[in-house]
């Protein structure tokens, strides 16, 4: 029996920039996935975990199942895909999993679940011989072909790695960043506004086409492959949305390795500086706030409260994709209480809650 513990994984900065060769900055987070794995031998993974049904996936069934898209079992079968894809060994276990990540919690429980049934296949069966990267692309292949959710590296990268990162999908660069908000004397939170994605597929889809659009006019595939001086050389039509969102990648891309320097440094004023320009970046250019769509307001609610709540205090931020999910802030530690108390007046007991970085 080993026991193996998977880290969610919460967005720092670089919000809708990874899909386009952008930089990313990313930390796993205290709460995660804990599991009790122990050998079978007869290629069957077996999964008992509180609150869901049990499973029973064949592995040796390594074909896609597009009516298993979203489901564990979908990502257990291409985790063990993947190691196949990779030469590396893999077989049958039996585990006992306790989450301490809710659905809607913005932390990437799919993430933290893929890259943990790579890291059992990696220790039980190939003697933990598979480094981070190597876990981290094995579980975004898992997500991407089996799970079919088309998420880059950034999420699961975090999760491998167990700390903060940076990484600029452009270069190859991966940076472990040393991040401590305690020692700033702020505390890290996230609020869940209780909106649903469901049926936000088109929205989230139409930014990279947006941004993908204006990468095509510097004969570019994305934008991260644009000199930014080119971009900015150009009279555009700033009322046009791809433009918008162009616009929003070049200045957050600029901005996140400003955001790595300042944790380094532990500068949480340029910090919270930092995090208040993108948030107001992704509010007024990325505009992944509210969509026609659902017209869903519940996060745009609760970024207003948090700008009534925070401003000239603490800085906030929509967190990951947008359009509904967690409203991210950090306040010094004293104000944290009466913050977290406002909010959930709200969004209910319970939604809002410290991050602690891993």
């Amino acid at each position: 029996m080993i026991k193996l513990f998977s880290p969610g994984r919460t967005e720092l900065a670089g919000n809708h920039t990874d899909h386009q060769k952008g930089r990313v900055l990313a930390a796993a987070v205290d709460k995660g996935i804990h599991a009790q794995i122990e050998l079978n031998y007869d290629n069957i993974v077996r999964i008992k975990s509180e609150g869901f049904a049990d499973m029973e996936i064949n592995i040796l069934d390594l074909d896609v199942h597009p009516e298993e898209f979203g489901s564990s079992a979908a990502l257990v079968r291409g985790a063990a895909s993947a190691m196949y894809d990779l030469g590396a060994s893999f077989g049958g276990f039996n585990a006992v999993l306790h989450s301490d990540l809710s659905s809607g919690s913005g932390l990437s429980s799919s993430a933290a679940f893929s890259v943990l049934m790579v890291r059992a296949f990696n220790e039980l069966y190939n003697d933990s011989q598979l480094e981070a990267m190597a876990i981290a692309k094995a579980a975004q292949q898992a997500e991407n072909l089996h799970f079919g959710k088309p998420c880059g590296l950034m999420d699961q990268l975090a999760c491998a790695l167990g700390r903060a990162v940076y990484i600029d999908f452009l270069t190859g660069d991966v940076q472990p960043v040393s991040a401590d908000f305690s020692r700033m004397g702020l505390t890290l939170c996230l609020t869940d506004t209780g909106g649903s994605h469901a049926g936000l597929d088109t929205s989230y889809a139409r930014i990279p086409a947006d941004m993908r659009l204006v990468a095509s006019f510097f004969g570019k595939e994305l934008l991260g492959q644009v000199d930014p001086k080119e971009f900015y050389a150009k009279k555009w039509d700033t009322s046009d949305r791809p433009v918008r969102r162009a616009k929003h990648f070049f200045d957050e891309n600029e901005r996140v390795p400003k955001m790595r320097d300042a944790l380094i440094a532990l500068d949480g004023q340029e910090y919270m500086r930092l995090m208040n320009e993108s948030g107001r970046s992704s509010e007024r250019y990325l505009k992944n706030i509210v969509t026609s769509v659902t017209d869903d307001r519940k996060l745009q609610t609760g970024l207003e409260m948090s700008a009534k709540l925070l401003d000239g205090v603490g800085a906030w931020r929509v967190h990951g994709g947008g359009f509904a999910g967690c409203v991210q802030a950090l306040m010094p530690t004293g104000f944290f209480e009466h913050y977290k108390t406002e909010m959930e007046k709200i969004f209910g007991y319970g939604s809002c809650r410290e991050l602690k970085l891993g």
